[in-house]
């Protein structure tokens, strides 16, 4: 999987030096734990593993987050949102990480 991810990386980077004289933008999002319904089937499967609550383990994985809670659906959608808008004329190859200061996510 880190594997994968720094493969990612590298080929956004490439990818925005590449087609740069297009004025194409291209940018990676890396999320970190966001409360989706995916995430909590995940984490369920993790603390029936660990035999204790799911509440009890999204608990302990939020406290190991900066921010100390998972971040919300809509908190990544604005960052995308922006990057796909015409606001964004300047961004590109980069590696944004929406994951409250978890910086082990890439």
């Amino acid at each position: 999987s880190n594997v994968f991810r720094t493969g990612i990386v590298g080929l956004t980077k490439s990818l925005a030096k590449e087609f740069g004289k297009y004025n194409i933008l291209v940018n990676v999002v890396g999320a970190g734990k966001i409360s989706t319904k995916r995430v909590d089937q995940i984490d369920s499967i993790k603390a029936d593993k660990a035999n204790i609550p799911l509440k009890e383990y999204q608990d302990k994985n939020a406290n190991l987050i900066p921010l100390k809670r998972y971040g919300d659906p809509q908190e990544l959608g604005k960052l995308v949102t922006f990057l796909c808008s015409e606001a964004n004329t300047y961004i590109t190859g980069q590696n944004i990480l929406v994951e409250g200061g978890m910086v082990s996510a890439y």
